[in-house]
């Protein structure tokens, strides 16, 4: 059986710009994109943690070492600059690899789009540090 699973994922980061005007959806840093393994043009999830919005676009490459991220075209409708966003992209693999998978996830250092660390594993959520809204 093939499954689709977690490739990448951008965590908290920030909008720097909407473009209502820009031909394309989503531009990354090529800094980030490189890190990530996410590819130009390939399907990302964009999850905005400020209004709750999710929706689906592709990527394009922004300048290097820029730490541009920007909402483009219909999905500048979708949030606003300064915005928490998580960005996510899926990959198909065979279930019986599921256990030698290792997504990329990245993280950024407070208040900015600097890569802080790297990871390959979320930890396990525990009872006791779930939060209620």
């Amino acid at each position: 059986m093939i499954i689709n699973i977690l490739k990448s994922k951008l965590h908290r980061a920030i909008i720097t710009d909407i473009h209502l005007d820009y031909e394309g959806s989503c531009a990354i840093d090529e800094n980030i994109l490189n890190a990530s393994g996410i590819n130009e043009y390939e399907m990302i999830h964009i999850y905005n943690l400020n209004n709750g919005n999710r929706f689906s676009t592709y990527a394009i490459k922004a300048e290097k070492d820029s730490g541009v991220i920007t909402l483009n075209g219909a999905a500048a409708f979708k949030g606003k600059k300064d915005d928490l966003v998580i960005i996510c992209s899926f990959s198909q693999i065979k279930e019986t690899l599921v256990s030698k998978h290792k997504p990329k996830l990245i993280y950024f250092k407070k208040n900015s789009n600097v890569i802080d660390t790297i990871k390959s594993k979320i930890p396990i959520q525990k009872k006791n540090n779930i939060i209620s809204i």
